[in-house]
């Protein structure tokens, strides 16, 4: 039966219809609690061996999905690159070292790997003193060249800068640009203990005690300042922190590129005995240098599960754009041109229209979903889930989304619901935004691609009536009614 038509104002404008009669009762009750409007709401869901909808609602509405657009991007990383795909990062030198000693410089060239940590470059360091450098004469250059993106301002997005989820891509982005520090209680006053090795670098603690619990906002009580000096820098802690809260770990980006990347590089050099008389800088790689130690990554599939699990945002900015390079392994020898945002739209477009994928309303951006630009269906996200279900990576992409009630995002959520260890979803957040999407299982064991996308001014609020969805799906018995689609 037909149901009449109600015309709302949608988001950015737009007029649209809704059908609030779409959605189950128990989703509906979760948002009108919260005062979310049906019409800042899109859902579907549809079983992944069926081509008819069990819901649909505002599906062509056009959103912001927040982290979900991982999934887009991780997709297609996986089928355009394959599962196996590697990043190497290679160190390179000008001269053969005599007796210890290095003259000129030598290059570490990345590859844009989008989890090159502390132990990674480590070991490459260490392959160098195992194959006889102790002391460099010239300096570390760092090429980055494989992308050619503009330098991004890091509280631009919400004047949070040093936070690690704001840090841009790079060409060789070495351990996620971050530090890790440990708070902890102490005798008079809290210690913060810096874990990251990060020479020219001095921690100014001038932490004291907070009363009361340890709320979840213990963050927000911290002041942090980062003090130019002439040998170095000065990160100041101030602020309150509650001895609550007892030992806790604070990852921050509170340096510029350079000096992040020199500071660990010096620090790790100097504990591995190594010695160098220049300096760490940005550069190029010169020509006829040879290569002498390099790292090769874990595969793109475990690359993908981080990215997903925990919703990393620069992992996928750096796989985003490592679809956009058409060769990147080539490029390591200058062989192609730095890859760009714009090529990596392209490619993904291109991508999707050869699968059949036509997104009309499609936005990228970064890849990331950490963006307020970014816009895609929930109907087109519903097709790409379909899709990805009959596809050889399915396994990989998949098993990259959090587990409800068990791991990443997710492993809070549902925890004695029905539908804990019976979905694999990806969640997303944004300031106005809350959405989720993946796959679950009813209780017949048939599985459904579940899509559900909350732009709103309160859609903070906005998690019990996603988690009302996902465990209606998984409490779905054969033979149930499901409810009236919209316009039907």
């Amino acid at each position: 039966m037909r149901q009449p038509l109600i015309s709302f104002l949608a988001l950015a404008s737009l007029s649209f219809s809704a059908h609030a009669d779409g959605l189950p009762p128990n989703v509906l009750r979760a948002l009108k609690a919260v005062q979310i409007p049906a019409a800042n709401v899109a859902v579907v869901v549809q079983p992944v061996d069926t081509a008819q909808p069990l819901v649909t609602h505002n599906a062509t509405l056009s959103m912001n999905p927040a982290s979900v657009m991982k999934l887009l991007t991780t997709y297609a990383a996986l089928d355009l690159l394959g599962p196996a795909w590697t990043w190497n990062t290679v160190a390179y030198s000008e001269n053969v070292a005599v007796n210890g000693f290095l003259s000129g410089n030598l290059t570490i060239k990345g590859s844009g790997d989008p989890r090159f940590a502390i132990e990674h470059l480590s070991g490459l360091l260490r392959q160098l003193r195992v194959r006889g450098i102790q002391h460099i004469a010239g300096d570390i250059v760092l090429d980055r060249n494989v992308f050619n993106v503009p330098s991004i301002d890091p509280g631009a997005f919400d004047d949070k800068p040093m936070r690690p989820y704001n840090v841009g891509p790079d060409g060789l982005l070495i351990n996620f640009r971050a530090l890790r520090f440990t708070l902890m209680p102490d005798n008079g006053k809290p210690r913060v203990l810096l874990e990251t090795p990060s020479e020219g670098l001095r921690v100014d603690n001038q932490l004291r005690y907070g009363d009361g619990a340890c709320g979840s906002n213990w963050k927000d009580l911290i002041s942090i300042r980062l003090i130019p000096e002439s040998n170095g820098n000065r990160l100041e802690f101030s602020g309150t922190y509650s001895a609550a809260c007892g030992e806790k770990a604070l990852n921050l980006s509170p340096l510029p590129t350079e000096a992040q990347t020199s500071g660990l590089i010096r620090a790790l050099w100097k504990e591995l005995g190594g010695t160098i008389s220049g300096q760490v800088r940005a550069g190029s790689l010169t020509p006829g240098a040879k290569i002498v130690a390099q790292h090769q990554s874990p595969p793109l599939a475990d690359a993908v599960r981080d990215i997903n699990k925990f919703s990393n945002n620069v992992m996928a900015r750096q796989v985003f754009l490592t679809i956009g390079n058409d060769a990147p392994k080539e490029a390591l020898l200058g062989g192609t041109a730095p890859a760009t945002a714009e090529r990596a739209k392209q490619r993904i477009t291109d991508w999707l229209n050869l699968r059949g994928l036509h997104f009309n309303e499609l936005v990228l951006d970064n890849g990331s979903g950490l963006s307020r630009s970014e816009r895609i269906s929930a109907d087109s996200l519903n097709r790409l889930l379909l899709d990805a279900w009959k596809s050889p990576v399915m396994p990989e992409f998949v098993s990259s989304m959090p587990i409800v009630g068990i791991d990443g995002t997710m492993k809070k959520r549902l925890k004695d619901a029905e539908a804990a260890g019976r979905a694999h979803i990806k969640t997303g957040t944004l300031d106005g935004v809350k959405t989720a999407a993946g796959y679950a299982l009813d209780a017949q064991g048939r599985r459904y691609a579940v899509t559900f996308f909350i732009n709103h001014p309160r859609a903070q609020t906005g998690s019990a009536a996603i988690d009302a969805l996902i465990n209606w799906v998984a409490q779905r018995r054969l033979g149930e009614k499901a409810p009236i689609l919209e316009n039907e």
